[in-house]
């Protein structure tokens, strides 16, 4: 062997040296688990048995009743979830709502969430929560006017036919418009809610039309609802499909816009408050079970600062007239086009310390914006609650502030989707916050414009496609529980308030398990 040879070899023996002493240290320090599928099963249920406890509503327990009603509900949204793995074009919850809505009806989940005690509404819109079917019999009334405005319609009731101005340049009598159109309820119902074409399209900037088409529909049914004549009606109407969907209270929001008669006479706030109040008293004293009305006056954030600042003085003046009805303030209108709560910081600072705010914030699908920064202000402002937060997900410190100071998050899905905010709903934030028990409500935003009433909707939508498919009945009493521990009651109404829920509760539960929908299959 030559020297060169020699050396080569001794090289490669240290090297190979080495590397067994480096081996022999790395498994001493390290001790090499040996692993078995015991094992691994036990650590794959601590993980899933630890999320679970993390879960909205998993510390709710139920009763052997309830645990009966609860092996029937999970029948029906099992079958349904596992059809929608064989054939997911059928999963309704990711179909948009217009498309789905009439099958939705012919769901057995759907059927036992519409007998189930829901507690109350935190989010609602006054003119949008009465089903255009109802709204389409005022359009009987004599003295009532049309004008169709683009593809917009406006309404007017007058004693003569209203004088054109910049808003209508033609006005027509409904009357002769239905005398000579005999499908004019049909077209009137088309426009005055939205429709699959005007929701589905996915075109670049089309959620711009989309609303500027639904903010439309409250200026139509508007000229209808706040005749003062109809008011009433409308409203006693919309307490009535509320109750009927078993929702035992509701936290409208509302300007509450001036009324007007046939003379042209417009009436006061106060008028329009008075006239809700007496409306609810009556139908209180028809309905034992229905708790009340309380108002959280929203205005447009399309106002400039100082008109603000002028409502903010407007609103003082009501809400010390009627303490017993107006609970709080809010801004509404489209996020992403208006202006923010930023823009009226200091206005807003002013009052924070003499009334509650339950702010509009996140209803955006932007990050690091001015939209989704309203969050900032609305907890920095003190907010009780936030209507929609669906961009809270993208910040994670004001999460922890959320439910650490419990702030409830009051999520409407079917809004969200129809808003051009999410298609499919399992693929919604409020999956995560539901995931880790925020503190939330469902609500319905303005149901009557998607061709919905009540909550059950929105429920269904949430309880299929937005929790776990494991999540159950606990979820859904969670649900109702939030509405009547976060609302804005007084100890006495709250104390009322969980009597008659945990009465209509039993009541559900003995029905659900007793009801064919509960029969074995």
């Amino acid at each position: 062997m030559s020297v060169r040879n020699f050396k080569r070899l001794c090289t490669y023996s240290l090297l190979i040296f080495v590397a067994c002493i480096i081996l022999l240290l790395l498994f001493n320090n390290y001790p090499v688990v040996v692993s078995s599928p015991e094992s691994y099963l036990k650590e794959r249920e601590r993980l899933i048995d630890a999320e679970r406890k993390l879960r909205f509503g998993h510390d709710v327990d139920l009763t052997s009743d309830e645990m009966k009603a609860n092996e029937c509900l999970m029948r029906a949204k099992t079958a349904e979830i596992h059809n929608a793995f064989r054939h997911p074009e059928d999963f309704l919850p990711a179909q948009n709502f217009l498309l789905a809505r009439e099958k939705i009806k012919l769901s057995r989940v759907f059927e036992i969430l519409r007998k189930m005690p829901k507690g109350g509404l935190f989010h609602a819109h006054g003119l949008s929560i009465l089903s255009i079917d109802k709204v389409l019999e005022y359009t009987r009334l004599p003295n009532l006017y049309v004008c169709v405005s683009g593809h917009s319609l406006l309404f007017r009731f007058s004693r003569s036919r209203p004088a054109s101005d910049d808003r209508c340049r033609a006005w027509a009598s409904m009357e002769e418009q239905r005398r000579k159109n005999p499908n004019l309820d049909e077209e009137l119902k088309r426009k005055l809610r939205l429709n699959p074409a005007t929701t589905t399209s996915r075109d670049v900037g089309h959620a711009d039309r989309v609303w500027k088409y639904f903010s439309s529909l409250f200026h139509a049914i508007g000229g209808i609802a706040n005749y003062k004549l109809v008011y009433e009606k409308f409203m006693y109407e919309a307490l009535q499909e509320l109750y009927d969907d078993n929702i035992m209270f509701l936290e409208l929001r509302n300007a509450l816009v001036p009324l007007y008669d046939l003379e042209g006479t417009t009436y006061t706030r106060e008028d329009t408050a008075r006239t809700l109040l007496k409306v609810v008293k009556r139908f209180c004293a028809n309905n034992p079970s229905f708790l009340g009305v309380k108002l959280i006056v929203a205005y447009s954030k399309k106002a400039s600062v100082e008109e603000l600042k002028s409502k903010i003085e407007d609103y003082k003046r009501i809400k010390a007239a009627f303490p017993e009805l107006i609970i709080g303030f809010d801004l509404v209108s489209q996020e992403d086009a208006h202006h923010s709560l930023l823009d009226y910081g200091n206005a807003l600072e002013s009052i924070k310390n003499e009334t509650d705010f339950f702010f509009h914030a996140g209803e955006t699908n932007w990050y690091g914006s001015r939209s989704d920064n309203n969050l900032y202000d609305a907890i920095a402002l003190n907010s009780k609650r936030i209507g929609h937060g669906y961009a809270l997900i993208k910040h994670p410190k004001l999460m922890e502030i959320v439910k650490k100071k419990k702030i409830v998050v009051e999520v409407s899905p079917i809004s969200n989707q129809v808003l051009k905010l999410v298609a499919d709903m399992r693929n919604h934030p409020a999956a995560h916050f539901f995931a880790t028990s925020l503190p939330v409500v469902i609500t319905s935003d303005d149901p009557s414009l998607w061709g919905a009433s009540g909550l059950s909707y929105d429920i269904y939508e949430a309880f299929v496609g937005i929790m776990s498919s494991e999540a159950d009945l606990r979820a859904l009493k969670q649900l109702a529980l939030n509405s009547i521990k976060y609302g804005s009651l007084n100890e006495q109404e709250r104390t009322r308030a969980f009597e008659i829920f945990n009465r209509e509760w039993i009541k559900f539960v003995v029905e659900l398990t007793n009801n064919s929908l509960c029969a074995d299959e």
